[in-house]
């Protein structure tokens, strides 16, 4: 798409962005009519002028107004005029690619969702909510300027992962939404909201004719997507000529992200094989009864916070960083950023043994004589792998019982009308109710699962390849 000239680019794709504003005042003008005839329209402020009071309707009829104008900028095709108007500007793209980098969207991903975790009385307003929501879209069509943007999300086999994503957000805050309900209701005394409604269904008529309707929908979607996309087909598969960047299908890129950092072995086998084992121990291990058939977050505050960390950061950030982030021979790219498959990073990724033996006592590493046994080669690479191997050790098994030792008291603040704190932190409960067994099982689990993000920020900070590298064997950890 970078070949394409971009004044060429930009009168090709005006036609949609035309379209696309016009859909989204359609879309507020549609809320902004619902909020003033169901009488759920919130005043925010009053007008200086008569008092008369802005409400959330009027807010969403000035959003959809201010798309409804900047429609016709899209629609003329002008590349200067849509370049000073309805895009984002040059200079902050070049500086967001500069700034991102793996380690920042990472890290970044998990500072977000924990600040929005903590704030969540205030974003799953409606009204913030779907503030949040048409901002996104906003960006999206601003983003859509960008050429190099465009020729990612537009790719016919990323577009249902765009998609995807918005699906996550606005079920991500559904769920939030009715537990944050449900908590509040609990505190008042009242039964959950699905208590209200618990009256039983037939499965006939009522399921079906419901499956049947979404059966007939969705198969309509698809053929007009199918008319209107074209199927990413590429020429047949040659052992000659593979594609560069190739890819997993977008639900194995988690995988295929945690293959930089890990052996096959390790990526593809025990890490996978975890996931499935921790499912299924969950009934086995937790011991809380409460929080089950209605939405809760005060009630599984622990639980809730573990599964989002696995499924968001862990699995879905990687998901689009794969998609979006990763281009030509593996390297990360910013979202406005050319892939280029010229663009060569330096990988000097260290072993530890190698940080200690010759950066840190400037020596080799030790080696078995040549010639020597196998006993006495596994023990030159004991003595030449010691720091990792006692570092994973005392990770796996010195650091649970100092979790239940030593507890943290967290000071209670008040935020945005939220009481956060006050509390011990810390699994000495935990072990109390779960037992020795029970509690290491978890805790082993808990730890396999946050050493992902300590390796991924080891690679990306300090060059780090392996704790323990035992290449003579295929053993590398």
């Amino acid at each position: 798409m970078h070949h394409i000239d971009e004044d060429i680019f930009l009168k090709g794709v005006s036609g949609f962005l035309g379209a696309y504003y016009i859909v989204l005042a359609l879309m507020n003008a549609v809320m902004a009519f619902a909020l003033w005839t169901s009488g759920k329209a919130r005043t925010i402020f009053k007008v200086p002028i008569g008092g008369m009071p802005f409400t959330s309707a009027h807010l969403w009829l000035v959003v959809a107004v201010f798309f409804t104008v900047i429609s016709p900028i899209a629609l003329s095709g002008n590349p200067d005029l849509m370049r000073s108007t309805i895009s984002i500007p040059e200079s902050v793209r070049n500086v967001l690619d500069a700034v991102m980098g793996p380690t920042v969207y990472t890290i970044g991903t998990l500072v977000v969702l924990s600040v929005m975790f903590i704030l969540r009385r205030f974003f799953v307003q409606p009204l913030v909510a779907w503030g949040v929501f048409n901002l996104a879209l906003l960006a999206m069509g601003f983003s859509i300027i960008d050429p190099d943007f465009a020729s990612i999300v537009t790719k016919p086999d990323n577009v249902p992962i765009v998609g995807m994503v918005f699906l996550l957000g606005f079920f991500t805050w559904l769920g939030t939404y009715q537990a944050v309900m449900n908590d509040a209701r609990a505190r008042r005394g009242e039964p959950p909201l699905e208590k209200l409604d618990d009256e039983k269904i037939l499965v006939w008529p009522d399921l079906v004719y419901t499956e049947l309707i979404c059966m007939v929908a969705l198969t309509a979607l698809l053929l007009l997507w199918g008319i209107g996309l074209q199927a990413p087909l590429e020429e047949p598969a040659s052992s000659v000529k593979t594609p560069n960047p190739s890819k997993a299908p977008w639900y194995f890129l988690g995988l295929q992200e945690m293959l930089v950092y890990y052996d096959p072995w390790m990526a593809g086998v025990v890490l996978p094989s975890l996931v499935v084992f921790g499912l299924m121990a969950i009934p086995f291990l937790d011991y809380n009864k409460l929080g089950n058939g209605y939405y809760t977050i005060d009630q599984r505050k622990f639980a809730y916070l573990i599964f989002q960390f696995g499924f968001l950061v862990l699995w879905v950030t990687l998901i689009v960083m794969g998609t979006f982030m990763r281009g030509p021979n593996w390297n990360f790219f910013g979202l406005y950023e050319t892939w280029d498959v010229h663009k060569v990073e330096a990988l000097n990724n260290i072993d530890l043994s190698e940080y200690f033996w010759i950066y840190g006592l400037g020596q080799a590493r030790p080696k078995a004589p040549d010639g020597a046994g196998a006993g006495t080669q596994i023990l030159f690479i004991l003595y030449r792998e010691w720091l990792g191997i006692v570092l994973v050790l005392a990770y796996f098994i010195v650091l649970p019982p100092l979790m239940v030792i030593f507890n943290v008291w967290i000071p209670k603040i008040r935020v945005y009308g939220q009481e956060i704190g006050g509390f011990w932190f810390g699994f000495r409960k935990f072990f109390l109710k779960m037992g020795f067994i029970r509690y290491m099982v978890m805790t082993n689990l808990l730890l396999f699962m946050a050493l992902l993000p300590i390796k991924m920020v080891c690679r990306w900070v300090l060059d780090m390849k392996y704790f323990i590298a035992v290449p003579e064997y295929f053993l590398n950890f």
